[in-house]
């Protein structure tokens, strides 16, 4: 369902996004301050680039596989607010997403 945004659409170099992804994670649940930039602005141009824009469902399926990695792999507090801000983070930019055009 998600898949063909980061394959075909962002064209993901996943060997070069996941240590970006994991200074993300670990900046907004740690307080590492190992990430540097917006998060939004690459979403933005995705929504932009994809037919039909991000979706709602989109947003929907990314925070059901995010929940379903953390409860394999953590327990405990950090693993309920990790998955807390992931809900933040796909509200936040889902409604911010509605204020831009879509792809066509």
């Amino acid at each position: 369902m998600i898949g063909w945004i980061f394959t075909d659409v962002a064209e993901l170099d996943l060997e070069a996004h996941i240590p970006v992804i994991a200074r993300f994670w670990e900046t907004n649940l740690l307080g590492a301050k190992s990430y540097k930039g917006g998060a939004f602005g690459v979403h933005g141009r995705l929504h932009q680039k994809a037919a039909g824009g991000l979706r709602k469902e989109h947003f929907e399926r990314w925070l059901v596989l995010w929940c379903q990695t953390v409860d394999e792999m953590f327990d405990g507090p950090l693993a309920a607010a990790a998955k807390v801000h992931g809900l933040r983070v796909a509200n936040a930019f889902y409604g911010r997403l509605q204020m831009q055009p879509a792809g066509a």
